[in-house]
């Protein structure tokens, strides 16, 4: 029987799927963005907790900063996850979903890879210090619904980024590979412990771009509770709670 649902401004047929652990996994050829659609869909009673939806391409996808984050038709994994929850922290929704792609990569290539994958504060997902992903969180101001996109270079990555199939030689499809990112994001606990241990930031020497065209340099001592960086510079602590950071290399 074909199904057919609305995701923001897309009509899906024969594109949702229930799972046994209770996501809604939704899935487009082509859509602006991922995290737009899935928050009008919130917002309208179409998509309730843990709604997935997944595209083969994004069209108007954005990160952070509104930095275009795009890629050929089927190549990446391009993806947004929908809580419900009142109580959900956008931080902590973002650091669970990093350690669970983090999770997902070390599944399909069959072993762990601590010197090489990572996070970099506060949204990236790092693979041989090169940017692999982006991980961007919105709420919206309707609904108090949070949902957490991730755009993960499988089979792509422009230059100066990684990709699983150039950097790991991993032959994994995106469809299989959010599998595995589901099962892992249910998988974890201690989101906050285990976000500072995948840390590749923490002891790091680092520049902050910060608002206002302002920089600071530094060294990444730690996150707090929620989820700011304390960057120690010039014998002063600064916790922020936005900022682009750069590895600086020593």
């Amino acid at each position: 029987m074909s199904t057919t649902a609305n995701v923001g401004a897309v009509t899906v047929r024969g594109g949702i799927s229930s799972r046994p652990n209770g996501w809604d996994v939704r899935h487009v050829p082509e859509t602006g963005s991922t995290n737009t659609d899935l928050l009008e869909a919130a917002e309208r009673g179409d998509a309730g907790d843990r709604t997935v939806l997944r595209a083969d391409h994004q069209t108007a996808g954005r990160g952070r900063l509104d930095r275009r984050w795009d890629a050929p038709p089927g190549t990446n994994l391009l993806v947004t996850l929908l809580s419900t929850d009142a109580g959900a922290s956008p931080s902590t929704l973002m650091q669970r979903v990093g350690l669970a792609a983090v999770a997902a990569v070390e599944a399909a290539v069959g072993t762990s890879l601590p010197d090489r994958l990572g996070l970099k504060w506060p949204n990236d997902v790092l693979l041989d210090d090169a940017k692999l992903a982006g991980v961007l969180a919105q709420r919206s101001t309707t609904t108090g619904a949070v949902v957490v996109g991730i755009g993960l270079n499988v089979g792509w990555a422009p230059d100066g980024f990684s990709s699983l199939s150039s950097n790991l030689g991993c032959d994994v499809s995106p469809a299989a590979l959010l599998d595995l990112l589901l099962e892992r994001f249910d998988d974890e606990r201690d989101v906050g412990e285990r976000y500072r241990e995948r840390l590749m930031t923490l002891g790091r020497t680092v520049r902050v771009e910060l608002p206002g065209n302002r920089i600071l340099d530094g060294v990444a001592r730690d996150v707090d509770p929620s989820g700011r960086i304390v960057i120690e510079s010039h014998g002063e602590r600064h916790v922020l709670d936005v900022g682009d950071v750069i590895h600086l290399r020593t």
